[in-house]
């Protein structure tokens, strides 16, 4: 009897571990749409945050910690490359955002967001430099969120350049629940448009007015963690946390105002109702909306041919929610949310990669490096 109970436990503990891409190099996993396989290409991440694709194939990303590495095309993990600054690792501080320049494959430069501190406070930096074999070269400091404030959270980060070869730059209200984010006169919530420079676009809405931070592209933000350029329209798009709820999707505006604190689809955390409306008040509605809160983190639109049924989706991570968000898109209308790994990971960046395949990072201090691919089981 006791015999049979252990080897009960035993098949249960195969069935569970069968079904989840946690145990295993590679799990089958299916949509309403696709049947795909996922495969653990790299494991032992500490909190990977942001990842972008080399021309050669290798995956570039950053650890928070403060650590960038490189995945080669093989799955290999490198050892952390030389020369990035110290940064404020401390809860969700540290090494974040990353980007390529548009040149490259000839200027090797590439860009980095990280929480910097200074006495008993922090804000977000974006440095470039050149990447050298396995070390940075001539860095730079670009830009400095004004003011640092005290506080752990809500840095934002995501770096995207635009077709026009201008970086926008996702900063977070830094959890400060006062009017800030309405303000021109910091970075505080705000979404910023910047030369590869550091330089301000002669052509950004606030560049004349001597009340307003000059970077400033759009305001009463929350706290921006995905950022894409639509393959098609060029436009970036942005999601933004809510509060308990009313995490957003926005096509930001020059000039425009999104709304936060003073209007949200969430609820604050005390409980207090927050006003809804936010075109009535003069705010920007959101073209989509989720509540309850998934906590959206990454953001990419899908151009591959490994999964032609899902070209030009929009795919978004879920830290709260634990999954993969698949969005149909029909101009800026969002038609269909599917959720695909379930309960899976905090999934904080989604990628596609040059094969087709959809490549992920789990919010683990044993983060993953995760390649979706077109099913081979029958």
């Amino acid at each position: 009897m006791k015999m049979t109970r252990i080897m009960l436990i035993i098949k249960l503990f195969a069935l569970f571990a069968s079904s989840s891409p946690y145990f295993f190099s590679t799990a089958y996993a299916q949509s309403s749409q696709v049947k795909f396989d996922v495969h653990v290409l790299v494991n032992g991440l500490n909190h990977p945050w942001s990842m972008v694709f080399l021309p050669d194939g290798q995956i570039l990303l950053t650890e928070r910690i403060g650590q960038l590495r490189i995945v080669s095309t093989d799955g290999k993990l490198s050892a952390p490359i030389k020369g990035v600054p110290a940064v404020f690792a401390e809860d969700q501080g540290g090494l974040l955002g990353l980007a390529l320049d548009p040149d490259f494959s000839k200027n090797h430069l590439i860009y980095f967001s990280y929480a910097e501190s200074q006495a008993d406070k922090a804000g977000t930096v974006v440095a470039r430099a050149k990447l050298v074999d396995m070390a940075l070269e001539n860095l730079q400091v670009i830009f400095r969120q004004q003011p640092k404030t005290d506080g752990n959270k809500h840095f934002g980060s995501r770096l995207v350049f635009a077709p026009d070869g201008n970086l926008f730059v996702t900063l977070g209200e830094r959890f400060k629940y006062m009017d800030q984010a309405q303000q021109l006169d910091n970075h505080l919530g705000k979404l910023v448009r910047i030369r590869s420079d550091g330089s301000v676009p002669s052509d950004n809405p606030f560049v004349r007015d001597p009340r307003a931070k000059p970077e400033i592209w759009s305001y009463g933000h929350r706290h921006i963690q995905g950022a894409a350029i639509h393959p098609g329209t060029g436009e970036l798009w942005i999601h933004e946390h809510g509060p308990r709820g009313g995490d957003e999707i926005n096509i930001p505006k020059p000039g425009k105002n999104y709304g936060w604190p003073l209007a949200s689809y969430g609820i604050h955390y005390w409980m207090v109702p927050i006003k809804k409306e936010h075109a009535e008040r003069g705010f920007e509605e959101p073209i989509y909306y989720w509540t309850p809160s998934i906590a959206p983190s990454g953001m990419m639109f899908y151009q591959g041919n490994m999964f032609p049924e899902w070209k030009g989706n929009l795919f978004v991570g879920a830290l709260a929610g634990k999954h993969l968000a698949r969005l149909i898109v029909n101009g800026k209308n969002v038609l269909g949310d599917e959720k695909l790994l379930k309960d899976s990971a905090r999934i904080r960046d989604v990628a596609a990669g040059p094969d087709g395949a959809i490549y992920l990072l789990t919010d683990e201090e044993n983060g993953k490096l995760l390649r979706l691919t077109r099913a081979t089981a029958p």
